[in-house]
């Protein structure tokens, strides 16, 4: 398949604007050949037009033809072969094997929500059959299922440029809700975007759908996405990234005449808490597990333990030696752009600005210029207490050791925290049975709550939750990883007193596809 740098706008490749951009490999700092173009407003307008129109027709699919669709994608995207893999690598600077598994997740990912839209119980139906001889009024016949919101919009992120991108969480959860989608592609990838976005109207087609199913615009100008998030016909967003711009998009979706729900993933710092008993058993695993989760992916996840919290003891300060020469022998890598690169320099520079925050240790510089060095940096439990800026993350390779007096900073600190993805508990059974006020603490605090594991690494299944509390997330009832994230892109509707013929058929009273459902409040 080859790149024309088109948008692509239903079955229609669009350059309407003629201002090109180009990707730039972050390894070279080389400008990659193919010229993209930047979407107009009105191309813009085009592809929301074009999803309301194919949404009257696409949600009302069964779901077995919604999930035969998923499949469909899944198998295009596989088709594209090493031509994929070779274009993200050139954009990304990300490793093969990396992105080899990347593309396995989010096909992955196609294939689950597939096999959720067969078994078909997701809609959550409800059935309250009438009872004309209830006193002292009858009860009418009344059902409930989840329906599809509408066209929704989805911007790709930078850090996983295929699994939270044109084909990845968002967009399937979207799509296997009976939603069609325009996505907004991520400037730092243009080329990956739009291989993927044509194996997926490749599916379109295959299945006979009708177009603006899909649609991809691309861009670095911010115009583009606010034009999506601003048009009437767009009734939701997926956003992963910064905290700046997804508040930036929940902010311009509540000054619509209609307000529409944003679901952003915002960052976190993941703090992770290592309790005395498990860190004097196992201080040298410990201390280099931390290294691992530190370094992975040039710290560009949004689960990367950006917080660490230990306490005052002789064991805490044999950590600490440790987890300094571990990090010493890190050899820094390329990070995605200059931009991301750029930002974790000076996020860094700004905690070392502070008379309360030290450098314990740096990795290896290596050539390019766009390589992220890794760090670890200590601060007072006490310090960390006065200073909120301590808990702002800081995207890349880093952790900020928080050296505790005693179980009470703890956890005061532990009460402080904002909102985050993930907190990590590291301890022995006689530790946690000490510390149930903590664990009780971080229920509140994260979407993902981790026992003697660290939080890099987010498995796609059903029990997930990759979200939490404000502002990690702008909406803590959401995850953007699992199959119930499809529930952000529906909403319960009631059906009462409706003739059988006209029912859908999750809710006619011969179940004819077999779900489980809850009958006169009694699941069946």
């Amino acid at each position: 398949m080859i790149l024309n740098g088109s948008n692509i706008i239903g079955f229609s490749d669009s350059r309407q604007s003629g201002e090109s951009f180009y990707a730039v490999n972050p390894k070279t700092g080389q400008q990659l050949n193919t010229a993209h173009v930047q979407a107009t407003i009105s191309e813009v307008n085009t592809a929301a037009e074009l999803a309301e129109s194919a949404f009257q027709s696409y949600r009302k699919l069964s779901g077995m033809k919604k999930a035969k669709f998923l499949e469909t994608i899944a198998e295009e995207i596989e088709n594209l072969g090493d031509s994929l893999i070779e274009i993200c690598m050139q954009e990304t600077a990300l490793p093969e094997a990396r992105l080899k598994g990347e593309r396995g997740r989010t096909v992955g990912q196609l294939r689950l929500f597939a096999q959720l839209l067969q078994e078909g119980s997701w809609v959550d139906a409800r059935i309250d059959f009438a009872n004309p001889n209830r006193q002292p009024v009858p009860r009418p016949d009344t059902r409930q299922m989840q329906i599809a919101l509408g066209p929704v919009g989805v911007f790709g992120a930078s850090n996983f440029p295929l699994a939270f991108s044109v084909a990845g969480g968002d967009t399937a959860s979207a799509l296997a809700a009976g939603c069609t989608v325009v996505v907004k592609g991520h400037p730092a990838h243009p080329g990956t975007s739009e291989l993927v976005g044509r194996a997926i109207n490749q599916a379109v087609k295959k299945c006979n759908l009708p177009e603006g199913v899909f649609s991809l615009v691309q861009g670095p100008s911010i115009a583009v996405g606010q034009a999506i998030v601003r048009h009437s016909l767009i009734k939701a967003i997926g956003f992963t990234g910064s905290y700046r711009g997804g508040k930036a998009l929940f902010d311009e979706a509540n000054k619509r005449d209609e307000p529409i729900p944003v679901y952003a993933e915002m960052g976190s710092t993941n703090p992770v808490f290592i309790l005395p008993e498990k860190l004097k058993q196992e201080t040298p695993a410990i201390a280099q597990g931390l290294k691992n989760s530190i370094q992975l992916g040039v710290g560009q996840f949004c689960t990367n333990p950006g917080l660490t919290i230990v306490d005052g003891s002789e064991t805490a300060k044999e950590f600490e030696q440790l987890l300094s020469k571990e990090v010493e022998d890190l050899v820094s890598a390329t990070m995605l752009t200059s931009g991301i690169q750029s930002a974790y320099e000076s996020g860094l520079q700004k905690f070392k600005d502070k008379t309360t925050v030290s450098s314990l240790s740096q990795g290896k510089k290596g050539d390019d210029e766009t390589q992220g060095v890794p760090e670890l940096l200590a601060v007072k439990g006490k310090d960390f207490l006065a200073d909120s800026e301590l808990e702002k993350e800081v995207f890349g390779p880093s952790t900020l050791l928080v050296q505790t007096e005693d179980d009470k900073e703890l956890l005061q600190i532990a009460k402080n925290l904002e909102g985050h993805l993930t907190a990590t508990v590291y301890g022995t059974e006689n530790d946690l049975k000490a510390n149930e006020e903590l664990l009780a603490v971080l229920e509140r605090k994260v979407g993902r709550l981790l026992i003697n594991g660290y939080p890099t690494g987010v498995e796609v299944c059903h029990s997930m939750v990759h979200g939490g509390p404000f502002p990690a997330t702008s909406d803590s009832r959401m995850t953007s990883v699992g199959t119930a994230a499809i529930t952000r892109f529906t909403r319960p509707i009631c059906y009462q007193n409706y003739p059988e013929f006209l029912l859908p058929e999750e809710l006619k009273t011969d179940n004819p596809l077999k779900i489980s459902r809850i009958i006169n409040g009694e699941r069946q």
